[in-house]
């Protein structure tokens, strides 16, 4: 067992999981310094630490159960006790009852403590999805797989699929009843494709399934003037400068400049020269605008409980009075941006939430209000990670009247 486990690489996960739950740090950017500050771990360890990480972090009440203790390294070793059955002879699990943590384990447990999830999200949960709602904490519980969605402006999915297969990653095209993923690919396993040639190349972008839905809600026609209103780093805004055939002209915006420079230079390797980027800088930026688009793109800003299998550390930062201003948030967006649109012009609402007040409740709404008595709904979409596998995420598809 001592063999298997290295004591540096379990010491780095225990800091890390100080970080992110003492210092209130994200997951992901706490991995990230970790790697940079270590470049000599090879792939097998830097594979072990990431998903021993993220597994601490997803399943983190119901490891501080098992270990009756919140301490960062206690709850490493009742990972290891769940996952492996034993734990190393070190004289920092010296005072740990390896058969009482496996009693603990095995004992019955609250469906909260079981799921790892904090008392107000499963009353939350419990209340909005009812017999669904252990279904889907179970599946938000599972770590995600990488989807691609394959870049048509330089690459067909089959030449993809080829291409990444010289670099020994296998994809495959994604298979859905419900839905369909003209240009998407599933990795069979997780790889690091950043580094791959079909990468460099500008072949393919990473996106979730459930995300590549929302772009083709929007029915984006080449020449088109387009606006996507909540852009951040821009995947939804390349994905539809390609439906687009880089004809036309797509302005996306965001408050964030960083994500929007990174946006640029996603977009010069994909080949995309029609998207324009705006920082919102206040009303002014909007009302500058007003009226002047075909389609409006408002992936809003959320609670991101639809994404958990890949941020497990919103579980625990999240609280409901940031829900309640998330709500408001979007209620001001939906109101100012869809004045944007054109008369006839299409406008797609899109949350990766799976909660209905963020969803169905908002555009119901703003359907009451004087602006949305100028829209019709035309269609919404749910894609739900019990039932379909993917992301959580909602898309309502309106029209403005003219």
């Amino acid at each position: 067992m001592a063999d298997l486990l290295h004591f540096h690489l379990v010491e780095a996960v225990s800091l890390a999981i100080d970080e992110i739950f003492l210092d209130g740090k994200y997951a992901d950017k706490v991995i990230e310094r970790l790697f940079k500050k270590n470049r000599k771990w090879g792939s097998r360890d830097r594979k072990f630490v990431a998903e021993a990480i993220y597994e601490i972090v997803r399943h983190k009440r119901r490891l501080e159960f098992i270990a009756d203790s919140d301490r960062s390294m206690d709850l490493v070793a009742a990972f290891f006790v769940q996952t492996r059955g034993e734990l190393p002879d070190w004289e920092e699990f010296d005072h740990i009852n390896v058969n009482e943590y496996k009693k603990r384990n095995s004992a019955e447990k609250p469906l909260e403590v079981a799921n790892s999830f904090p008392d107000w999200m499963h009353q939350l949960g419990s209340e909005e999805f009812g017999d669904q709602w252990p279904k889907l904490m179970n599946a938000l519980n599972r770590p995600a797989e990488v989807f691609l969605r394959v870049n048509t402006l330089k690459a067909s999915p089959e030449t993809v699929i080829k291409e990444l297969a010289a670099d020994q990653v296998e994809a495959e095209p994604i298979v859905s009843k419900d839905f369909e993923f003209p240009v998407g690919l599933k990795l069979k396993q997780r790889k690091n494709v950043f580094i791959t040639q079909a990468f460099r190349k500008g072949y393919f972008e990473m996106q979730d399934a459930a995300s590549q839905q929302v772009a083709e809600l929007l029915q984006v026609q080449p020449g088109q003037r387009v606006v996507d209103a909540c852009a951040g780093a821009g995947g939804k805004s390349l994905h539809l400068a390609a439906l687009m055939k880089n004809k036309g002209k797509i302005i996306s915006m965001d408050i964030h400049e960083w994500k929007l420079k990174e946006l640029k230079t996603r977009a010069a390797r994909d080949g995309v020269d029609i998207i324009e980027t705006k920082v919102i800088e206040g009303s002014k930026t909007i009302k500058r605008l007003e009226g002047g688009f075909d389609r409006v793109l408002l992936d809003v800003p959320c609670s991101g409980m639809g994404v958990l299998r890949r941020n497990p550390d919103t579980k625990w930062k999240l609280t409901l009075a940031e829900i309640e201003r998330l709500q408001q948030l979007q209620r001001e967006i939906i109101s100012d941006y869809s004045k944007l649109a054109k008369p006839n012009a299409v406008m797609v609402y899109a949350t990766c939430s799976i909660l209905h007040r963020e969803n169905e409740d908002q555009v119901k709404w703003f359907l009451t209000t004087d602006e949305g008595q100028k829209w019709t709904l035309d269609k919404e979409i749910r894609i739900w990670p019990h039932t379909h596998g993917f992301d959580g995420f909602f898309g309502a598809r309106l029209i403005k009247k003219t």
